[in-house]
């Protein structure tokens, strides 16, 4: 289905990343992993991906803080493969605290992440895009792109900015060939939500336990965390030529929480 086309999904060495990269090869796409992590298990994960699949997996250490690094990225993957066809911007962080005594650095390193890195990339990889009259775009935002929680003033303020972001440039490339979406997932059993419970249960006083099924599930009518393949597979399907009229959307996938 996207065999020929080049996917660059960051924060791809774990998580939700992770199973999108795999999935958009398992389609047929070149891959461009980025993110932190033990070296030889992200060569050891590029290996199994470009052998699994037949297609060519680079990796990218990119701090995505850093706009400079941004775009030595950018350029290395325009210049080997000629376009970012689907760019996933997926990287982020998290910390829980109540704003009156939310760290400044943390606020800035959140919003630097989850949200600054994610229109450098879109402003590098449009021009190539536009070149082809073909892109796809995805961001993977969260249900707090639409709703708030307490606590999460940094997160939640860069999730609703990916949101107008999204929109944005939707409306920008709508006749380019080019659509923009963003995904919003509930809550997935990811590394990052298990490291924000203890953070968490202190900011509310309560136990961790308390934080999964009184917090974080009890935002969730089903009752059951994302998984991370279901995130996959709605992202491998706005890149598709099924989605083609799919643009501009903010589409929550977080088993009814934002129906409420």
């Amino acid at each position: 289905m996207l065999k020929a086309k080049t996917a660059l999904v960051t924060g791809s060495t774990s998580g939700i990343g992770r199973a999108i990269a795999e999935n958009l090869a398992a389609q047929g796409a070149n891959l461009i992993l980025n993110g932190f992590g033990d070296a030889d298990e992200i060569e050891a994960l590029r290996l199994q991906i470009a052998s699994q699949h037949g297609v060519q997996v680079r990796y990218s250490g990119a701090d995505l803080s850093r706009p400079d690094q941004i775009e030595q990225m950018m350029g290395q993957a325009i210049t080997e493969f000629g376009c970012v066809d689907i760019l996933v911007n997926n990287a982020g962080i998290q910390h829980v605290a109540p704003v009156d005594e939310f760290p400044v650095d943390k606020w800035n390193a959140v919003l630097a992440l989850n949200l600054t890195a994610s229109f450098h990339t879109v402003r590098l990889a449009l021009p190539a895009m536009k070149a082809k009259q073909w892109g796809r775009i995805i961001n993977i935002a969260s249900a707090h792109a639409l709703v708030a929680s307490p606590f999460k003033s940094a997160y939640v303020a860069a999730k609703h900015g990916v949101a107008g972001l999204t929109k944005t440039v939707a409306l920008e490339v709508a006749e380019q060939g080019i659509t923009m979406n963003a995904v919003c997932p509930g809550y997935v059993w990811t590394p990052l939500v298990e490291k924000q419970i203890p953070d968490t249960a202190k900011a509310r006083g309560i136990t961790p336990q308390e934080v999964i099924h009184d917090v974080l599930l009890k935002a969730q009518p089903s009752k059951k965390f994302v998984t991370v393949e279901q995130v996959a597979a709605l992202t491998v399907f706005l890149a598709s030529e099924a989605a083609a009229s799919i643009t501009g959307a903010v589409i929550p996938i977080d088993g009814g929480w934002t129906a409420q």
